[in-house]
């Protein structure tokens, strides 16, 4: 791993599709702008419409245009787009494969890139193998370590299931190093998730408190405003579970509940991660799937203004697909041991928003003596706000202005908008600077992936055994399903309420 990123050229499988414009394309150019990338760098697009090169840029700007926090400037994009090229054909077509590997010999020259690859897989995941296979047939995979490089970054989901994601990664490994695999779980890329080691383990403050002895409930919220926006087909197939919780909310909770690691070192990293997933207490039998989740769907809002899930195009009207999740986890370990983790997350709430809230133990002893007074006391909380506006807040108890004794209670926040001046850098530009550099700790590793599969896999045979009778059963707009409210009140706990 080097300090900078390396020269490379980026070949992007799905260069026309919605991840590219939306996501790789602005980080892309971001990054330009910030004089981020390597001075000799290219991108090589491949993808089924019948494009030049003139008119794939063209189509890029219109995505920076979109989706970039500011409009391209014009000589900043003239001197981005003259790295950009595409090919055009079917992934199936092993002649497409042979005319990349000319045009990338011809990047090289004229960019001097040194031979060095960064292959992307911006596509539906069931064309994972098969582009492996074909880089592997047409020789683009230099298994050599050293330079030149070959890296292969593929995004999630990393599988539907244990036996599936197994299946994916022993067809990755038939070509590609561990090494040299980058498994893009984009939530790891938002400066917040990222902060979560430097708040732990660069504040002496807070490890000491860090444990069962002090720490009541950990909260993990992933609440989404938005529907399925027009995704109906992939929903159906994944999910709620599959497309947050086994991925980003599993991925959040391995860097709260981590050991030190013994560097910074991405494998010294990623060696504490996968111990909590292997820490995770597993479900009994189905009885304790039941007892320990909660599943909801949304029906149409209380004002009829959006519809329900079940009238949304694509998706089957009597479809037992949930669209939100909320379950209580445990981790099996000296640090954590009794201590609940409880994850939620769903399409159509109330508010958008991302945190974690950690909230401890209530003060073992009032000492003011007025049964009002101490009922106002509440245990402090470390929220992290993960979006919008990422903030780090402290709860704490005050006495309020007068000659009685009145407890209050305050909230002490940063906010990195307003600490850190400019915009905060979008995701995908961090994921995009640790491949070319070969820093992968912020990726996922092979037996990570599937340890939290492990874990979430008898919750999918179970909820397919013993399908939802009462969906759609919470209104598009609100807070959630009320089984996830009764999952805490019988631990005697609520959930923070959601806040925009």
């Amino acid at each position: 791993m080097t300090d900078k990123p390396q020269p490379c050229v980026l070949l992007l499988f799905g260069a026309t599709g919605d991840l590219t414009r939306r996501k790789l394309m602005p980080a892309l150019y971001q990054l330009h702008v910030r004089g981020l990338l390597p001075p000799h760098f290219a991108v090589l697009g491949a993808g089924r419409q019948p494009l030049g090169n003139e008119q794939f840029r063209t189509l890029m700007r219109e995505a920076c245009e979109a989706f970039c926090p500011t409009p391209p400037d014009d000589a900043q994009w003239r001197s981005f787009a003259g790295c950009l090229y595409y090919e055009a054909g079917h992934f199936t077509d092993q002649t497409l494969f042979q005319r990349l590997n000319m045009s990338l010999r011809e990047i090289d020259h004229r960019h001097h890139t040194r031979g060095n690859r960064l292959f992307y897989l911006a596509t539906l995941p069931s064309s994972y193998p098969l582009l492996v296979k074909q880089l592997r047939d047409a020789e683009m995979v230099n298994h050599n370590p050293g330079h030149p490089f070959t890296r292969l970054m593929v995004e999630k989901p990393f599988g539907r299931d244990l036996a599936s994601a197994i299946a994916l990664n022993d067809e990755i490994a038939g070509v590609f190093r561990e090494d040299q695999v980058y498994r893009i779980d984009h939530y790891l890329g938002k400066e917040t998730v990222q902060n979560i080691l430097v708040l732990r383990f660069g504040n002496a403050i807070f490890e000491p408190l860090w444990n069962r002895v002090h720490i009541d409930h950990v909260q993990i919220t992933a609440a989404e405003s938005i529907g399925i926006e027009g995704r109906g087909n992939y929903y159906e197939e994944t999910g709620v579970l599959s497309d947050m919780v086994q991925n980003h909310l599993l991925q959040v909770l391995s860097l709260v509940a981590m050991e030190p690691p013994l560097s910074f070192e991405a494998d010294a990293i990623r060696d504490k991660k996968t111990e909590v997933f292997r820490a995770l207490r597993r479900f009994y039998d189905a009885d304790d799937v039941i007892a320990r989740t909660a599943r909801g769907q949304y029906g149409r809002s209380a004002d009829g203004q959006l519809v329900g899930y079940r009238e949304e195009p694509l998706v089957d009207p009597q479809s037992p697909v949930p669209t939100f999740v909320a379950l209580k986890a445990f981790i099996d370990n000296w640090r954590w041991q009794g201590v609940p983790f409880y994850i939620r997350t769903g399409k159509r709430l109330a508010q958008t928003t991302t945190e974690v809230a950690i909230h401890f133990r209530q003060i073992p002893f009032c000492l003011f003596g007025q049964e009002q007074v101490c009922s106002r006391i509440a245990p402090n909380t470390l929220i992290l706000r993960i979006q919008p506006r990422e903030a780090i807040g402290l709860s704490f108890g005050v006495k309020a202005p007068g000659s009685e004794t009145s407890v209050d209670n305050a909230l002490m926040q940063f906010t990195y908008g307003k600490h850190f001046d400019g915009e905060l850098p979008l995701a995908y530009e961090r994921l995009l600077t640790d491949a070319m550099r070969g820093y992968a700790a912020l990726f996922a590793r092979r037996d990570s992936v599937e340890e939290a599969w492990r874990f979430i896999t008898p919750i999918l045979e179970t909820w397919a055994t013993r399908p939802p009778t009462d969906f759609p059963d919470y209104a598009a707009g609100s807070d959630g399903p009320p089984c996830a409210t009764e999952l805490l009140a019988r631990d005697g706990r609520v959930w923070r309420p959601l806040e925009s």
